[in-house]
């Protein structure tokens, strides 16, 4: 069910997308930090979202398509947004742009396993990507004028959010390449669903 509170969740970071677009292009110091706090409670929700449907045992149809869609459009809102800003310093645009292909590349690998019923797991390394992704946006939506809101001068807050997305984007490299190379090796081994159907 849709109104179920992980799927709420869930809908709830596809919600914030549009806020959090408008607070950064309000470029100001208190909405900089209200994006960033936004950011955050989205991405906690992922893992709550999760939690909660495996211990109240909710786990859906909806839910399994709709979480890694709500994932993928905050990353890539936020990442498109501050680069419309021109909120990427330390030339972080290109670690933002080897993110945002990566994302593009394991969704279109999942979908076609996911016809043959082979399903890619998720690797810790990967999960430390997102560890250092999530928080590289969190501290770019911040930006210095957070810092300085805070009383903070001597935090150069851009610049640590920009290091943090450099190393995300290594390390989304080298899970890329790890799931291009699981997803090729299965690659003709099955035979899609909807293959077999039209054959039929």
């Amino acid at each position: 069910m849709i109104t179920d509170l992980p799927n709420l969740l869930t809908l709830s970071r596809i919600v914030a997308i549009p806020v959090l677009v408008a607070l950064v292009a309000m470029a100001r110091p208190g909405a900089d930090a209200a994006a960033c706090l936004l950011f955050i409670a989205a991405a906690v929700t992922d893992y709550f979202d999760g939690q909660l449907a495996r211990s109240w045992k909710m786990q859906s149809d909806l839910g399994r398509m709709m979480d890694p869609i709500a994932d993928k459009l905050l990353v890539g809102a936020s990442l498109m947004t501050l680069a419309g800003m021109g909120r990427l310093p330390f030339d972080s645009l290109w670690p933002a742009i080897v993110i945002l292909c990566r994302e593009i590349l394991v969704s279109g690998l999942r979908e076609y396993l996911a016809a043959t019923r082979i399903s890619l797991p998720v690797t810790r390394l990967a999960k430390w990507k997102t560890g250092f992704q999530m928080t590289a946006i969190g501290f770019l939506l911040a930006g210095d004028s957070t810092g300085e809101l805070l009383g903070m001068l001597w935090l150069h807050v851009g610049m640590c959010g920009a290091v943090m997305l450099w190393i995300a984007a290594i390390l989304t490299l080298i899970t890329g390449w790890d799931y291009l190379s699981a997803g090729l090796r299965h690659v003709g081994r099955a035979t899609p669903k909807g293959a077999v159907d039209s054959a039929g």
